[in-house]
């Protein structure tokens, strides 16, 4: 494979006008595409084979699209200066609900003044509307359309807003100024470890034009899949990170060789012969991790997971193509426009090379020392708490965060999350009175938790019957959940209950998770450590590298738990509390984590934190294969591959911090467990355990038995080529970067 790489890398050295041409191009023709004619985007959070699943299945079968998830939508009333039902806000209202009755799709309008539709203090009302045949992919759009009719109730003085009715994939996370952030303090990490304007503008055109053709990709991909909201913003940022990260280790492995003296082509022949094989490899287990998403049993999070690997290969290809075309077209000019008083760093690292002939005298006590601190981190991980994260979360003065609050004053915090029973009958009934269906409202209403049940209404083929049920308990209390089950385990002779809405919804892709994971967890390092022994025929080094990437996510959980579980600086993430009672309740308090939020982080944190494992592992490899000593090797590896291995991982840092400003939670829980995670991974991990570890297995580290030996393919990730003697035509003094 390094052949092959290395005659791909000094093709597109030669041809570089070629490449660089194609792949704007290609970037700029499917963005634009994608942007012309972007692919609709799917709000399906179906989660097959649920009891939620069969619930929504027998609303929409039995009782029309009106009564099913995004059929239903709730306007808020709220009138500060008096009851509703004084002659001037009622007259509004009642203009107001004439009008919604002409809008488009609109089939049924329920007045707030019936019995359940106005608070006990009279002054919140909530109208609902029941709609047909509009498009479910636009309930947004719908829903503000539905909302600016009742603008007579607002000349009227009274507050309108709508409920939020979404589900996870309604979510649509719109891109914003933390993508500029981040870019901005990668090009500075850049400058600082290069010293050259040039060299620190490459890595970031290359990870642009990787990041534009793979969201046009999957843009375009819209019209032939499922493509839920959040899929834009998650290859946006895996894409940015990965994209500096490779191109960052090319270009310094390149400039290395130029200080050699080596030839500009065939420096860049050497170099993605050799780092350009790493880049492979660190790509594959990035994307073998989020591919195996595809066994969580839940959709939305596959589809979440191979389309966030599509920026993992758009990251790859450019890295083997389009930076070996550009350093050929910059040749020795990539160290143009040197910044004034900084140097960029040496070629030798012998400040890493240093720390790690000192971790070599004493890997005793450095093992143990990193393991105490990484147990530190990760100990918080005990009290990671995982549940619905409702409204109530959500960002100060946002029309949800309104009117989930109007909701839970005017009709309690359970009104929030309604369940919703639907019973298949064993025999046709005509009337909601009949002894069957008034046992099962009984029964339903008996449940512990269990605040109001509304009138049951029948199908139209008489054999199911739909309860409303509103719980004591607001969506993100762990005891609604426990109602749902309890509803669930209702028994009456001849029914069978199914329980539906967003709670039963988020309590069975819990379960699911819980389910899946240890398969999920399994495979992925079972598929990575099976990939790395492809690469460096090493069975320890494989099964060594999948261990310590679990202990970085055990810190990065351990974050996630000390933020957001126990609550120490929640508010200084940007969560806002449900009830601010004090300043100090502004900076701590606890939010709940979504059940899928901690398996697609695994598989991201997974393969990001083998690309550090797999860089620093084919410089000790390298080394050792010169010479034959273990200790000196890992020296060697660590001095070499420190700085960039530091350098990408404060650029990662820097793109997931950056993103923690977004307002949706699920990007802010990532944001934090990915920067903590490769933060630990880069320098404890790195820089401590992994070389000590090593220096005590000694030999042991590259052993493989024949039989295994005969039967590996010759995939090695580490190319020899660079090794051989220089014959440079010319020898200029080159500073090179990190």
């Amino acid at each position: 494979m390094t052949r092959l790489l290395g005659r791909l890398g000094g093709w597109c050295a030669r041809h570089g006008w070629i490449v660089l041409v194609s792949w704007v191009i290609a970037a700029a023709a499917l963005m634009g595409g994608s942007l012309a004619f972007p692919g609709p985007t799917s709000n399906d959070a179906s989660i097959p084979g649920t009891d939620a699943q069969r619930a929504h299945d027998l609303m929409k079968t039995g009782f029309g699209p009106g009564y099913a998830t995004g059929g239903t939508i709730q306007l808020l009333l709220y009138s500060a200066d008096g009851p509703l039902i004084d002659d001037k806000p009622k007259k509004a209202v009642e203009r107001t609900i004439d009008d919604l009755r002409t809008m488009p799709y609109v089939t049924k309008v329920e007045t707030p003044f019936r019995r359940g539709g106005i608070s006990s203090n009279l002054q919140i009302g909530l109208i609902t509307i029941r709609l047909e045949g509009h498009d479910s992919n636009k309930l947004a759009e719908t829903t503000q359309k539905l909302s600016k009719a009742a603008d007579p109730a607002r000349a009227a003085g009274l507050e309108v807003v709508p409920a939020d009715s979404s589900t996870p994939a309604d979510k649509e996370i719109k891109t914003g100024p933390s993508e500029i952030i981040g870019v901005i303090c990668a090009l500075l990490v850049l400058v600082f470890a290069f010293g050259t304007l040039v060299a620190a503008m490459v890595p970031i055109f290359v990870a642009l034009i990787s990041v534009a053709s793979g969201l046009g990709v999957i843009g375009l991909l819209g019209w032939v899949v499922d493509m839920p909201k959040q899929a834009g913003i998650m290859a946006t940022m895996i894409g940015l990170g990965v994209g500096i990260d490779y191109a960052l280790f090319l270009l310094s492995r390149h400039r290395r060789l130029l200080a050699e003296g080596v030839p500009v082509v065939e420096s860049v022949r050497r170099t993605v012969a050799s780092s350009g094989g790493a880049v492979v490899f660190a790509g594959g287990t990035v994307i073998i991790a989020l591919s195996a998403l595809l066994l969580a049993g839940f959709p939305l999070l596959a589809t979440l997971g191979w389309v966030t690997g599509i920026s993992v290969v758009a990251a790859v290809l450019t890295s083997v193509t389009l930076v070996p075309a550009l350093l050929g077209l910059l040749g020795h000019r990539v160290n143009a426009l040197k910044v004034p008083l900084l140097r960029g760093g040496g070629t030798s690292g012998e400040g890493w090379a240093g720390l790690g002939s000192w971790v070599a005298r004493r890997p005793w006590r450095v093992l143990i020392a990193s393991a105490l601190v990484l147990g530190a981190f990760a100990a918080p991980a005990m009290a990671l708490k995982l549940g619905p994260l409702d409204e109530g979360y959500g960002t100060k003065g946002s029309e949800p965060r309104r009117a989930y609050e109007l909701m839970a004053t005017g009709f309690g915090p359970g009104f929030n999350g309604p369940l919703i029973v639907v019973a298949t009958l064993p025999s046709r009934v005509t009337d909601a009175e009949e002894p069957i269906v008034d046992n099962l409202v009984r029964e339903v209403k008996d449940v512990d938790g269990v605040a109001h049940v509304a009138d049951p209404k029948i199908n139209t083929s008489g054999r199911s019957v739909l309860i409303q049920a509103i719980p004591d308990y607001a969506p993100s209390d762990d005891r609604a959940a426990e109602v749902v089950r309890d509803v669930r385990a209702i028994s009456v002779p001849g029914v069978r209950v199914h329980v539906g809405g967003k709670v039963a919804g988020l309590t069975d892709a819990g379960d699911r998770m819980a389910e899946r994971t240890p398969l999920v967890i399994g495979v992925v390092v079972l598929l990575s450590a099976l990939l790395l022994l492809l690469a460096f025929r090493a069975p320890v080094v494989a099964i060594k590298a999948a261990v310590m990437n679990l202990v970085s996510l055990g810190a990065a959980f351990g974050a996630l738990a000390m933020v957001f579980s126990i609550g120490v600086g929640s508010g200084l993430v940007g969560m806002d509390p449900p009830v601010s009672s004090s300043y100090v309740t502004e900076l701590f308090f606890s939010v709940p984590i979504e059940s899928y939020v901690p398996l697609m982080l695994f598989a991201v944190l997974f393969g990001l934190s083998m690309d550090y494992e797999v860089f620093l592992l084919t410089a000790v490899r390298q080394s050792y294969l010169r010479h034959g000593d273990n200790s000196r090797a890992v020296a060697e590896g660590l001095g070499s591959t420190g700085r960039v291995i530091t350098s990408a991982a404060l650029i990662m840092v820097a793109v997931f911090v950056a993103f923690i400003a977004y307002p949706d939670a699920m990007v802010k829980t990532f944001g934090v467990g990915l920067a903590v995670a490769i933060a630990v991974d880069a320098t404890i991990i790195r820089g401590f355990l992994v070389p000590a570890t090593m220096v005590l297995l000694g030999r042991w580290n590259w052993w493989c038995p024949r039989w295994l030996d005969r039967i590996l393919p010759n995939l090695s990730v580490e190319g020899h080529e660079e090794d051989e003697p220089a014959t440079p035509r010319r020898r200029e003094p080159v500073e090179a970067g990190v």
